[in-house]
């Protein structure tokens, strides 16, 4: 089992104990084993584009604890990092949980990457950050799209009878579909693109802090490849 099924499985069980529907991970507790640096030092260094002029970075290379591509916004006040899912991963992670083979593969097919976002403006200029995922946009040759979040999963979990066990296993390993962080805050979770494996794309991140909303295009993301085997021979 490779580390990002790690985080997500302790994600689930630190939220599973938790009252609100969320799990906002407090400065001074530690980041325990989140997605790590790069094995192999950053691949590339660009200057976002940015919707409110910010120079944010952007950085890919290879995780060095997933072993697997990430791309890494950071902004003056906020870290947002992408981390590749591979759809095998995926499909045993929700198997395990009470899917079916058949129920695992539409979430193994979707383009699923871990991401982590961190509000770090308790190094510099503290403030609040608030962001939601229905305003982050998904461009693909010309054509935009949305994230699905935990509610769109919800209509089709339940038009499809999954057991309420696996719903709530499945909504805790996502990314929360919007929150607020305080300096210092962060969590991570699991965001699904609605793409077929191996597809290129670019990102419109968008988040509120410092009393604007600020942003950053990252292009070349790349879903990963899915390696695994037919459904006819799982």
């Amino acid at each position: 089992m490779c580390n990002t099924e790690r985080f997500s499985e302790y994600a689930v069980s630190a939220n599973r104990q938790s009252i609100a529907p969320k799990a906002i991970h407090r400065r001074g507790r530690g980041y325990g084993r989140l997605p790590g640096r790069s094995a192999w030092g950053m691949l590339l260094l660009l200057v976002g584009f940015a919707f409110t002029g910010n120079a944010a970075t952007i950085t890919t290379g290879i995780d060095e604890e997933a072993r697997l591509p990430y791309w890494h916004v950071q902004d003056e006040g906020a870290s947002i990092r992408l981390v590749q899912r591979l759809p095998d991963q995926t499909r045993a992670f929700f198997m395990a949980r009470g899917f079916s083979a058949d129920q695992a593969e539409l979430i193994a097919q979707s383009c699923v990457f871990q991401t982590v976002f961190k509000n770090i403006s308790n190094e510099s200029r503290p403030s609040p950050i608030r962001y939601t995922l229905r305003d982050w946009t998904v461009r693909r040759n010309g054509v935009t799209g949305t994230l699905k979040t935990r509610a769109d999963w919800a209509a089709q979990w339940e038009a499809l009878n999954v057991s309420q066990a696996a719903r709530i296993a499945f909504e805790w390993s996502l990314f929360p579909t919007q929150q607020t962080y305080q300096p210092g805050d962060y969590n991570w979770g699991m965001s699904i693109f609605q793409l077929p494996p191996g597809t290129s794309f670019e990102l419109d991140l968008s988040w509120t802090q410092y009393g604007e909303t600020r942003g950053v295009r990252i292009q070349d993301i790349q879903c990963a490849a899915d390696t695994g085997p037919e459904p006819g021979d799982r």
